[in-house]
């Protein structure tokens, strides 16, 4: 099999391959290193590759698929992190010049958990400085390019995450999320991606932006792709303060279930107002073909839904300029500009803010389980937009212009202040070939209903097998 089309499959697929012994890891691996090298340089997802690494990982795991031993369920798969997740003896840059000499001596939860499983780590992946932006304009380590376009963004935070797995250049990718920060890049570039229940999956070794919003997972080429990520990743932590002891859902019984029956619930007022028309009728196409699939739909209400990122950015920048406020006082000149400037308005507000925020975020709770209290899952769009030019702060929307960070966390960052559970899926493409994606939130600690959902509609189109037209 030559390198593009093992390079094509999704994680499912070469897993099954080389527990058949019909592609081995060392394969598998040197045909990602090979794409790596070739389309990097004009994508900008990696900022550090583990060819040597990755390499040994790869022999090692040949040994065992060679010796018959028990293979963990990622054994030989190219994965690649986030460069805000540690792994031993790797610099973990944060996409940042201040943390640019920071080598860790262990690894992050999630990466032990991987490499337990088997994984191979490709290498570490470019980002918004500090996880702190939607539009991976990095001053440091330079843009994420978007594999559909390279003169628009990838997204953001988790630029990198998400460009390298639609690109093909890992089969999928761990990032994290405080406000939209997988979803968002996962919409932007056509991928699959997880927001899991807050203290689903461990933090620990994970640099921090906001404790109370931060959300660790995966970007992946399908639904089933994500299934199996999460149950690496997940379960309980006692190294993480956050960490929940809740049974890791068996979401691989609930992919094989019909949605027959499932209540889906449409929240119009604000999640569908000022909408790009191109975004609007995919999501609408794609509700209408879950409705043909057997669910039943209802319009509910998310009170003052409009007010969620507001309070979530409050909660943000008090904590991340807490968190980095001695980084402040001795590295003030080495952060990029942006990042400068959303740490010192974090200066601006006062304690009675912050508990405002705070009390603000339990309504928003309370308000969410009412709404959700007889339906199964919450349909919207991820964005509002699609990927906009590199550079462009501003873009039409109907008569007005709208600034476009404001617009890219508007439907995402709700979900961050409530905790549950939320995820973005390709359905569609703009008539210019950018994707487009729809998020399903689910209830805490349900994340298989939503994929369950997520998979059936998935398995009724063909959005996820459209490839960017990369050489």
């Amino acid at each position: 099999m030559n390198s593009s089309k093992i390079t094509s499959l999704t994680l499912s697929e070469i897993s099954n391959l080389i527990r058949k012994g019909e592609l081995s890891p060392i394969e598998v691996t040197s045909a990602y290193l090979e794409r790596v090298d070739k389309l990097n340089s004009r994508l900008n997802a990696y900022i550090t590759v583990l060819k040597d690494e990755s390499l040994r990982a790869a022999e090692e795991a040949e040994r065992m698929v060679k010796r018959k031993e028990k293979l963990g369920p990622l054994c030989g798969i190219p994965i690649a992190i986030k460069d805000i997740l540690d792994m031993k003896g790797v610099p973990t840059t944060r996409g940042s010049k201040v943390f640019a000499k920071s080598v860790p001596n262990f690894d992050s939860t999630v990466v032990e958990r991987l490499k337990n499983a088997g994984a191979v780590i490709l290498g570490k992946l470019n980002m918004h400085e500090m996880a702190y932006g939607l539009t991976n304009e990095n001053p440091h380590y330079g843009t994420v390019k978007n594999p559909w376009d390279v003169e628009r963004i990838s997204g953001g935070s988790s630029g990198g995450s998400a460009a390298a797995v639609a690109a093909d250049l890992c089969t999928a990718s761990l990032g994290t999320d405080t406000g939209g920060s997988i979803r968002i890049p996962a919409s932007l570039c056509g991928v699959v991606g997880l927001k899991p229940t807050y203290g689903r999956v461990s933090r620990f070794g994970c640099g921090t932006l906001s404790w109370s919003l931060d959300h660790v997972s995966t970007m992946t080429k399908s639904v089933g792709d994500a299934d199996l990520m999460l149950k690496v990743i997940a379960g309980y932590d006692p190294k993480d303060p956050t960490s929940v002891k809740y049974q890791v859902p068996n979401c691989e019984d609930a992919l094989a279930e019909e949605v027959k029956g499932m209540r889906v619930g449409v929240p119009r007022s604000f999640f569908f107002d000022e909408v790009d028309g191109e975004v609007e009728s995919a999501v609408n196409k794609a509700l209408e073909l879950v409705r043909e699939l057997g669910a039943s739909m209802k319009e509910v209400e998310i009170p003052h839904a409009k007010y969620g990122r507001s309070v979530a950015m409050v909660i943000m920048a008090c904590e991340a300029t807490s968190y980095y406020e001695g980084a402040l006082l001795t590295h003030a000149r080495d952060f990029g500009h942006d990042i400068m400037t959303r740490l010192m308005l974090g200066k601006l507000f006062h304690g009675v803010d912050y508990l405002k925020a705070q009390r603000l975020r339990t309504l928003f709770i309370k308000w969410l389980e009412n709404s959700m209290r007889d339906i199964d899952v919450l349909v919207t769009p991820t964005t509002p937009i699609v990927a906009t030019r590199i550079g462009e702060n501003m873009v039409g929307m109907g008569e007005r212009t709208v600034d476009v960070r404001d617009q890219l966390a508007r439907f995402t960052s709700i979900w961050n202040l409530t905790g549950t559970p939320a995820f973005s899926i390709p359905c569609g493409f703009t008539s210019t070939g950018l994707p487009i994606g729809v998020q399903i939130v689910s209830r805490p600690f349900h994340e298989e209903i939503a994929l369950r959902l997520a998979y059936a509609y998935e398995s009724n189109t063909a959005w996820h097998k459209r490839k960017p037209s990369l050489q």
